[in-house]
């Protein structure tokens, strides 16, 4: 069922909709407010959408304009994507500009994403002492081989 909406309610409906104006920009827009104070215009303006049919027309247009911004994403990507592979398979074998292509290609579907994971492990005081005594002990602890050489003063003497 179609929302019957005068000329001038189609304009303020359109200009709210596209995000780029205020309400009250909206309505000195679509209405002759040049004899209203700011404060007329903003309760106008919060009247008009206050209503039913306003609203949902407002709603409506705005999710046609969601649409058309994807679509015209989307196209732009696809010719994008579609110069590069061009480029790419046209372009000589040394080419830079095919390596680039290539690159930009292999970007866009996220093949060169580094991935970093860390993995914590949530401890108390206690084990992590325990732990670090653990450590420090076994660096502690010599063998023969790296025991320090204690000099006797009768075997060796520097003069």
């Amino acid at each position: 069922m179609a929302v019957k909406l005068t000329g001038k309610q189609q304009h303020f409906a359109r200009a709210v909709a596209s995000g780029t104006m205020t309400q009250s920009a909206a309505y000195r827009e679509a209405y002759s407010a040049s004899n209203m104070s700011s404060a007329s215009v903003r309760v106008e303006a919060s009247r008009l959408l206050a209503d039913p049919n306003m609203s949902l027309t407002v709603k409506a247009l705005k999710a046609a304009n969601e649409v058309a911004i994807q679509a015209q994403s989307l196209s732009d990507r696809d010719r994008v994507l579609e110069s590069l592979r061009k480029w790419m398979t046209s372009a000589e074998p040394m080419d830079s500009n095919k390596l680039r292509a290539a690159e930009l290609l292999g970007k866009s579907v996220g093949m060169f994403k580094e991935v970093t994971e860390t993995v914590s492990i949530d401890r108390d005081a206690e084990s992590i002492s325990m732990e670090l005594e653990r450590r420090l002990g076994s660096l502690l602890v010599t063998s023969p081989e790296t025991e320090p050489k204690v000099l006797d003063s009768e075997s060796e003497s520097f003069h």
